[in-house]
């Protein structure tokens, strides 16, 4: 269990850093990348593409290894309100003689199209999402924490609508 918060604690710090420096806490920059038509600023591609070598190196690394290093096999939680668009059905891939449990996809859900299009929108008019919001509490502590009682605000009110508070 130590393991896990020191693991979760770790991931989390250098992933907040990530985006503090990489610019992803300043909401006008995240607004000047959205703008495609105006004063674009494509520095965020670089953030972006830089996440993405990372992700690719670590995707290859994890693909030759025969289990996780803080767990005894590779597993995906089953929790009935994570599986929306994906099938309760789990099939095993296997590659380079190790099997994973794999999700299979199913037909998009109209809660994900309504929910990404409120998260494009709030991040377009704020410059701000989920994980840049927190990290900004360290830089902007007035700004960030009136957006991240908003966002908890509106995820608290879908969870009422939904009877699941």
């Amino acid at each position: 269990m130590t393991r896990d918060l020191i693991v979760s604690l770790a991931s989390g710090t250098i992933f907040g850093a990530g985006l503090a420096l990489g610019g992803m806490t300043d909401p006008s920059r995240v607004r000047g990348f959205l703008d495609l038509f105006g004063a674009w600023d494509p520095t965020l591609a670089f953030v972006m593409g830089g996440a993405v070598l990372v992700m690719a190196a670590a995707w290859l690394i994890q693909r030759r290894m025969q289990r996780p290093v803080f767990a005894t096999s590779f597993s995906l939680p089953d929790r009935s309100d994570i599986t929306l668009g994906w099938s309760a059905d789990r099939r095993c891939s296997e590659w380079a003689g190790v099997s994973r449990v794999v999700p299979r996809p199913r037909p998009v859900h109209p809660r994900l199209v309504g929910g990404s299009a409120l998260f494009g929108m709030g991040w377009g008019i704020a410059g701000l999402c989920p994980g840049p919001g927190f990290a900004a509490l360290a830089i902007e502590p007035v700004s960030a924490a009136i957006f991240v009682a908003a966002m908890l605000g509106g995820m608290l009110l879908v969870r009422l609508m939904e009877g699941n508070a």
